[in-house]
């Protein structure tokens, strides 16, 4: 059985960014794994990951914040990033409703009630850290909406806030199918969070 390096980072945040990146990179570049996700709220995480990898090579997702996540009529995604990573061959840039609380949200904001599938994020959050939550979210949403399919390992990339610290394996599944996605390999995360 093939042996494989697993970096702890000692705190999690954007300070690792560039670390985990490259953490990434190898180990797509060794493994032939050629869709690679990752979140970005401003788009400078995806820019990053835009610089780091071929995008000749790669099928590059980057996955935002919802419209409206922050504040009504108001997306994070800065323009000028916007702009930046659609210049690039097979670079995506997916903004879609959250698989982890889409109008579940609503009713915690307004009813003070946790729907079932925020009670899953939360304990995903709490248990493994932010970053591994959300890699898994954003690979069922890049899945559901048609940038990936279902039968190839996928290398999602997520941070604890901003930047990334944590780089997962994942075998993607669609949400209406979420207990048929397998997280294979944990490539790095924050030993704290």
């Amino acid at each position: 059985m093939p042996k494989i390096e697993v970096v702890y980072f000692e705190n999690g945040g954007p300070d690792n960014t560039d670390d985990a990146l490259q953490i990434a990179k190898s180990y797509a570049e060794k493994n032939n794994i050629r869709n690679i996700i990752c979140a970005s709220t401003s788009g400078a995480t995806g820019l990053k990951l835009i610089d780091s990898f071929d995008s000749e090579k790669f099928n590059l997702i980057i996955v935002t914040h919802a419209s409206g996540f922050m504040k009504k009529n108001f997306q994070e995604l800065l323009p000028e990033n916007r702009e930046k990573i659609q210049q690039k061959p097979n670079a995506k840039i997916l903004t879609s409703i959250h698989a982890f609380s889409g109008i579940s949200r609503s009713f915690r904001k307004s009813l003070k009630v946790h729907t079932p599938v925020e009670i899953i994020a939360r304990m995903l959050r709490s248990v493994f850290g932010d970053g591994l939550k959300v890699c898994i979210e954003i690979v069922l949403m890049a899945a559901d909406a048609g940038f990936i399919t279902c039968d190839q390992d996928v290398l999602a990339i997520a941070g604890t806030g901003r930047g990334a610290d944590t780089v997962v394996l994942i075998r993607p599944a669609y949400t209406a199918n979420f207990l048929d996605l397998r997280v294979k390999q944990i490539l790095c995360k924050p030993n704290t969070w």
